[in-house]
């Protein structure tokens, strides 16, 4: 379910958060669908229960999930903003990579083709 990169320098809360949000946007997820536990991920995961509580709990602060006391963590129902926001992190992102690309000279033809070459690679490098 959960694809983390140990040797990546990205903390592992956040390739959690991040797995999860790519999960329930692409509908991996459905609405209401329980989340595994926060023990379970962690053990499953082999990482400390706080990693997987940090990104639940940012995932329900930017309105991913929900939670229920005593019953779980579910997937929110209504993610249209959460959404918006991400591709809006997304658009951000992308105008520093293309001020980057220009700064080192890369023409746009040459730029547009990386970015066909990632997007059909689900954004892995070869």
């Amino acid at each position: 379910m959960l694809q983390l990169d140990y040797r990546s320098g990205e903390s592992l809360y956040v390739q959690i958060k991040e797995n999860f949000k790519r999960l329930i946007l692409s509908k991996s997820l459905k609405e209401d669908e329980l989340l595994p536990s926060v023990r379970a991920l962690a053990s499953s995961l082999a990482i400390n229960v706080n990693t997987v509580q940090r990104a639940y709990r940012e995932l329900e602060q930017e309105g991913y999930i929900y939670s229920i006391p005593g019953k779980g963590n579910f997937v929110a129902g209504k993610i249209e903003d959460a959404k918006q926001k991400s591709v809006s992190e997304i658009r951000e992102e992308l105008s520093k990579i293309v001020e980057k690309a220009r700064a080192f000279g890369v023409e746009q033809e040459e730029f547009q083709e990386m970015i066909k070459e990632f997007y059909n690679k689900g954004g892995k490098q070869s």
